[in-house]
């Protein structure tokens, strides 16, 4: 794969993130925000799974009918959007989540599994973004370049340097948050606690922190284009 390729598939993958939606946009209200985590359908297929497991096994105590209540939930997510002729990727890769975390769950008989895929998500995301900083290209950085047209010229300003760079730190902190809170809830077995945790850390923490991000590097353009004026 050339160069050229590469940069176009990051630069597609930052147009396509919660930043470029809000770079694309323009603004910053509830609507642009809304429409940067995916819409209330996003929203919607983002949470409800999750919810319906909780409530179900919260008053069952049944894991078979806890699992199959929401994977039946992801599958009609994905038939909508086949109807109504969307991309049903989003939808898809949710149903395959949801799977994966119902697999883990019935394997060794333990509801608490279900949560398992998500620790992998978080460790992974935490992982790549403490590792592009220690390597002094932090994402958030390179996502804003491609976003902003300034490329990687942010690397020669030290102050942009650390700026993008406490951003991706940040967004490390979240994602380290989630697992120092969950993780301890996990080894107890407290399920309705986790799966609380789970839904309250998830987008109510992710959208201000979206939010938090543009702002920053909205500025930054802004205090660099006075400079060059």
């Amino acid at each position: 794969m050339s160069d050229d390729d590469t940069s176009a598939r990051l630069e597609r993958a930052a147009r396509l993130s919660g930043i470029g939606r809000l770079a694309e946009s323009g603004q910053v209200d509830g609507r642009s925000v809304l429409s940067a985590i995916g819409g209330v359908r996003g929203v919607v297929e983002a949470m409800l799974p999750g919810f319906v497991f909780l409530i179900a096994y919260t008053f069952t105590r049944d894991l078979v009918l806890s699992i199959v209540l929401p994977l039946a939930v992801g599958v009609v997510f994905v038939v909508v959007r086949l109807i109504q002729r969307q991309p049903a990727s989003p939808a898809i890769g949710g149903v395959l989540g949801i799977a994966l975390s119902a697999v883990l769950a019935l394997l060794n008989n333990r509801p608490e599994d279900y949560y398992i895929p998500g620790f992998w998500t978080n460790g992974g995301y935490f992982v790549v973004l403490l590792v592009s900083v220690l390597a002094g290209w932090p994402i958030i950085g390179v996502a804003a370049g491609f976003l902003t047209g300034e490329g990687t010229t942010w690397r020669a300003d030290r102050r942009r340097r650390r700026v993008y760079a406490a951003l991706t730190l940040m967004w490390c902190s979240l994602f380290a948050l989630r697992l120092i809170v969950q993780i301890p809830l996990y080894y107890a077995g407290a399920i309705e606690a986790l799966g609380t945790a789970r839904l309250v850390m998830g987008i109510p923490l992710y959208a201000p922190l979206l939010v938090i991000t543009w702002l920053v590097i909205r500025s930054l353009q802004r205090s660099g284009s006075r400079g060059a004026a």
